[in-house]
């Protein structure tokens, strides 16, 4: 079948008379659409902000190892402002500066610990944001695409009991209308997971790589001090 013959086939489906017209499968399409909307927003979100930081990142470290001092690396890290990096070493870069002018030198490695381990812990909260949204819509798709399928299923049932019919071509219209939203509520919940599960495991890498960079920082820090 060639594309010219897709409309037509679409057409045969009549695929929008499976819509609901009662009020309450409205209202169950009308949040699954929503979900998904928002799901899809989400995902496209996630995916640029993650890449951008991923990209960032690898930039960033290539600059701060190739850097003498503390000094270089923070001239340019203005260039890389999307990479997390660079908020965690502003984060240990100010503790530094601070005990440099109090006391010549560092003097506290543990204040500089925790200063490092703030700036990851706000970056990857920043990371995270939105992510409940894909949870939520993974989790309550599927049951509220249920609750729709059932009340069409007892509406179709009640109209099949008024009618005093018992023939399968007197109630296969109703069902088929409310696995309509079976098929909806699986349609919202499957990428949402899906995308969950991999925006996750690369959080887990970029945190993972941010408790490596402020190994580096501290290593990098005693070396500029002591020099």
């Amino acid at each position: 079948m060639t594309l010219p013959f897709v409309p037509a086939l679409l057409l045969q489906l009549k695929l929008w008379e499976l819509l609901p017209t009662q009020p309450i499968p409205i209202v169950v399409m009308a949040l699954l659409v929503l979900l998904s909307v928002l799901s899809w927003a989400v995902i496209f979100s996630k995916y640029s902000t993650l890449r951008q930081a991923n990209t960032a990142n690898r930039q960033f470290l290539r600059a701060f190892r190739k850097a003498n001092g503390l000094e270089q690396v923070a001239l340019a890290s203005e260039q890389f402002s999307a990479s997390p990096l660079v908020a965690v070493f502003s984060f240990g870069y100010e503790e530094v500066s601070r005990q440099r002018k109090t006391r010549g030198r560092l003097t506290n490695p543990v204040a500089l610990e925790r200063s490092l381990q703030l700036g990851i812990s706000e970056e990857v909260a920043k990371l995270e944001r939105n992510m409940s949204w894909l949870a939520t819509a993974a989790t309550v798709s599927p049951f509220i695409g249920l609750f729709g399928t059932v009340w069409g299923i007892i509406d179709a049932f009640q109209a099949l009991g008024l009618a005093g019919a018992t023939s399968m071509r007197a109630v296969a219209p109703g069902i088929s209308h409310a696995l309509v939203a079976t098929a909806m509520g699986l349609a919202a919940a499957i990428p949402a997971a899906v995308f969950y599960n991999h925006f996750g495991h690369l959080l887990k890498e970029l945190s993972a790589r941010m408790e490596d960079f402020s190994l580096e920082f501290l290593n990098l820090a005693e070396r500029d001090l002591e020099g």
